[in-house]
Formats: C-alpha cells, sequence, structure tokens
C-alpha cells in the first residue's frame, strides 16, 4: 500500500482519506501529491523532481482519478483511470 502526501505543500493522509485542500506539511515515503487546483493533483518524489500527474473526473458511477506520467518536459503517458487516488499515485511508484 501506497502512503501519500498532498496539499498545497505536501500533508500526510491515512488510507481512505479524501485528498486535503489545504494544510501544513510532512514528508513520508512514497510520492506526494500537491494541489495545482481543485481536482488537479501534481505527483513530485522525495526530491521533489515532478513525476507525472492526477486529475479527478467525475464519472456516472462515481469519481476517477486520471494518471498521467511527464516523460522528459513535453510529453506525457496515459496510465489509467481508478476508482481511487491512492491506486491512481501507485503507478508513480
Amino acid at each position: 500500500m501506497t502512503t501519500l502526501t498532498m496539499a498545497v505543500r505536501p500533508t500526510t493522509i491515512a488510507d481512505g482519506v479524501q485528498p486535503a485542500r489545504a494544510g501544513g506539511s510532512a514528508r513520508v515515503n512514497g510520492p506526494s501529491l500537491i494541489v495545482v487546483r481543485d481536482g488537479l493533483w501534481r505527483v513530485v518524489d522525495r526530491s521533489g523532481a515532478v513525476l507525472g500527474h492526477i486529475e479527478r473526473e467525475t464519472h456516472p458511477d462515481g469519481e476517477r482519478y486520471l494518471a498521467r506520467r511527464l516523460v522528459m518536459s513535453t510529453r506525457r503517458i496515459e496510465l489509467g483511470a481508478f476508482w481511487r487516488i491512492d491506486d491512481a499515485a501507485d503507478c508513480f511508484r
């Protein structure tokens, strides 16, 4: 299971907790999610390098999280759509 961090500055969240909108900062193992805007997070590694983005999408069955990996600074690779943000973040490990 991946431990995520997310917020304006990375903040630790527990399993099953919805993404933070704002907050303090903390560092843990695994990727960190930084809020870009409502429904869009930048995924960064422990050194602060951008790995990609996760975007929330409204779907008839609920919300999905789309994971996109950055390749170099100009290309993106679609990694998939997930029902849980934790699963989307696992793609970046």
